[in-house]
């Protein structure tokens, strides 16, 4: 069995993962991170997830996990994107969504697509020169809605209505969100990557 360390302070993620990976995981465990945070600021999610899972394996002497996520709307070029967490400059879920909710206003283009890359990276490796490094990347397609709907999940899922569906990303059960979601799309492949490392 092999532990890995999931490199966040956000129990939402935490709990969301365990759930994704589920059995999906064998043998293995997943435990959460108490260490300092890393400053992400490499310009795209590979990137910011790759820092943040680096210094959780440092850290710990842990293989480490970790995920960038964010929400990129066509209409506004791509933004809010790897800076959807700090979006409104204030680290609070509800002013990002109202202040992408306030840019949006007026524009007929509600494309948006939640985007999801996973790493995993092993410091161990460092005895062969280098560490392993892996990244995998999720998209969720859909578009924005004009008002929030629904109280489940959290960050930007009660403006978002997934493609070929009725309803916001916030109405829908974890079990739905997570078969469909970028964060277990980008998951399901790097749980693959994993099991195939380390059994």
């Amino acid at each position: 069995m092999t532990v890995f360390v999931l490199a966040t302070h956000n129990a939402h993620k935490l709990e969301e993962l365990r759930r994704i990976l589920g059995d999906r995981l064998g043998p293995h465990q997943l435990v959460g991170y108490d260490g300092p945070d890393a400053v992400e600021d490499a310009d795209s999610f590979e990137g910011n997830a790759l820092i943040k899972a680096r210094a959780a394996a440092i850290f710990t002497g842990l293989p480490a996990i970790a995920d960038d996520s964010g929400i990129c709307v066509d209409a506004l070029d791509g933004q809010p994107g790897i800076h959807s967490a700090r979006y409104a400059g204030t680290g609070d879920d509800g002013d990002n969504l109202r202040l992408l909710l306030r840019n949006m206003e007026g524009r007929k283009d509600r494309a948006a697509r939640f985007v999801c890359a996973a790493a995993l990276v092993d410091v161990a490796a460092l005895d062969s020169g280098t560490p392993f490094e892996h990244t995998e990347r999720g998209v969720w397609p859909g578009s924005l809605l004009e008002t929030p709907a629904g109280s489940g999940g959290f960050g930007y899922d009660p403006i978002f209505r997934p493609e070929g569906l009725d309803v916001s990303a916030a109405e829908l059960t974890p079990a739905q969100k997570d078969a469909d979601s970028h964060r277990g799309r980008a998951f399901g492949l790097l749980v693959a990557v994993l099991r195939a490392r380390y059994g």
